[in-house]
Order: structure tokens, then sequence, then C-alpha cells
């Protein structure tokens, strides 16, 4: 079995032990293909892939239209909420207030539901409606064609992309090639992991991995006690962020990191990524391809030519 339908089906044996059995039916040359699995009350269970969404029935075929998948109960959801939150939702609430948990394999569950809302605050979430489950993948050499155009390393380099696009897939291989020396110096490369995605499901080499570390602090931390080189750190794009990567550059690490942008223009008309760009941190924008090419790189632009802003 390959390692991408691994990865499907271990994201599929965390459902419902019915939407499971549904999803072991499907080819197995549609599993490694799949990026997300779409769960919604009393609607189809559908699978995404790049910009394709198709419709599973119970014999596991797929197909493009609705009206012969199987539809996805009340109860598949409930059992399959529970059961990834080991069955101990209380405990997952401060990540469920933030819309998404992260479970075993690295897999990233995004929800929606009724939010109780206290002073302006989402208090919680209850009667969860929508699950997304997005497949984490490890693919070794996934940043094997961007590492001789990026390298040497001459300041930080800030990753963008649409939601599926291999962001952080390409970002778990360049701290695994950076900390193993592959085709490249050895150096010492810290990975904030800070929803748990990361550092799962994949060989970091010799990364020393904060896992659910703020990344304000995790940055902080590792100035301070690790010494690094390099500092990877995924979804970035607030305040606060922008923050603690001007904190981490000024100490003298290279700062790797992704945001979410679906083009050029997108990016660079959003003010976080000005606020990002303004600490200096990073020299080199990487832009990525849409859903349908995940991982593939389309244009690196050199920040440090302030030609770019044109």
């Amino acid at each position: 079995m390959s390692m991408k339908n691994e990865s499907f089906e271990s994201a599929a044996g965390m459902l419902s032990p019915e939407l499971a059995q549904v999803l072991m039916k499907i080819p197995d040359s549609r599993k490694r293909d799949v990026q997300e699995i779409r769960l919604r009350s009393n609607k189809p269970l559908i699978l995404c892939s790049g910009s394709q969404t198709l419709f599973v029935c119970s014999d596991g075929t797929i197909v493009y239209s609705p009206q012969r998948a199987y539809v996805c109960t009340q109860r598949d959801l409930f059992e399959t909420f529970r059961r990834m939150c080991s069955y101990s939702v209380y405990s997952r609430q401060s990540d469920i207030r933030e819309g998404f948990i992260t479970v075993s394999g690295g897999h990233r569950v995004g929800l929606c539901g009724t939010a109780d809302v206290r002073d302006g605050h989402i208090h919680s979430v209850t009667d969860i409606t929508t699950l997304n489950i997005r497949i984490a993948r490890n693919i070794d050499g996934a940043a094997e064609k961007l590492m001789p155009s990026v390298m040497p390393l001459c300041g930080g380099i800030l990753i963008a992309g649409p939601p599926a696009s291999g962001k952080t897939t390409l970002l778990r291989d360049i701290a695994r090639r950076l900390s193993l020396g592959i085709n490249c110096p050895v150096m010492k490369t810290c990975v904030i992991d800070e929803r748990g995605e990361l550092s799962v499901g994949g060989d970091l080499g010799f990364c020393d991995v904060m896992r659910f570390y703020p990344k304000g602090e995790g940055i902080v931390q590792a100035v301070r006690s690790l010494s690094p080189q390099v500092i990877i750190c995924d979804e970035i794009g607030t305040d606060q962020d922008a923050r603690a990567v001007a904190g981490g550059a000024n100490a003298g690490a290279y700062i790797i990191a992704t945001i979410h942008a679906g083009n050029r223009s997108q990016l660079f008309r959003r003010g976080q990524t000005a606020r990002l760009l303004e600490t200096g941190a990073f020299t080199r924008l990487v832009m990525l391809d849409t859903p349908d090419r995940p991982g593939r790189f389309t244009e690196i632009t050199d920040l440090t030519d302030r030609r770019w802003a044109v």
C-alpha cells in the first residue's frame, strides 16, 4: 500500500464505523488523490480532490452527482466527532472554539455548529453539523525542486498559497532537509508546531520540535534555549505573529513560514502581509499553485528588490 493510501485510510479509520466501512471500499487509485473528506448532517458524503467534488455511494463507488450518494446521518457526525476527541469533547474545547481540532496522524478537522457567544467571544460550540477532514500527507521529496532556488539561505522564506495547495507538506520536507543536510549544510532547525500538524505522520530528521507551543512563545523560547539557525512555523498572519517573527529574525534566526493567499495580488492586498514584510524577516516569497497541483510553486520573488511591490 502506498503512503498516500495509508494517510487516507488512517483518516477514514477515525470516522464512525459506518462511514469508515464505506470509505475503505473506494478504489485505491482514488484514495491517493483525496485531499478532504467532508461530512454534513443529513447530506451526501463528499470527497474533495483538487477542485473536484466527488460523491461516494454505499458500495464505495465514486459518482459526480449526489443522487445515489451515501447520506451522512447526525449519528454519523456525533460518533465521528466523539471518536476524534477521544471521547472527551470537553478537553478539546479550546481547539473547538478556534474551529478545528488536530487528530492522530496530523489530520486537521474543521468544524461548524452552534456557537455559544459570551461577551463577544465564542465560549463553546455545540450541535456540530459539519466536519471537514483535511488529510495530512508526508511526501519525502516535496521540496526537492524548490530547494536549489532558495539555497543557500540569505534570509527568511514566506510560502503563500490557497487552502490545500500543499503548504504544510512542503514546509515539513523543508524542515527535514535542512536538519539532515540534504544537498545543503546541516542547519540547527526548530519547528514551532502550534497545531500539532507539522510533526505528526512524517520524519522531521534532526529538528527540535516544540509541539502545541503558541508561535510567539515558541519562537521566544527557541531563541532563548535552542540557538536555532532556522525557525519553521505554519500559518502566520496576525500582528502578534509579526512581532514574534521580528523577534526571531532579530536574534539571528532565519524564519520559514506559510500564509494563506489565493494568488500574489490577494496576498499583497492583505494588511497583515505588509506588517510581516516590514519586519525584514523574509527575503524570498514562494507562491504555490492551485489545490489541483499541491506543492508546486509558480514563482519566487526576491523581497529585497523593492520592485516586488509595484
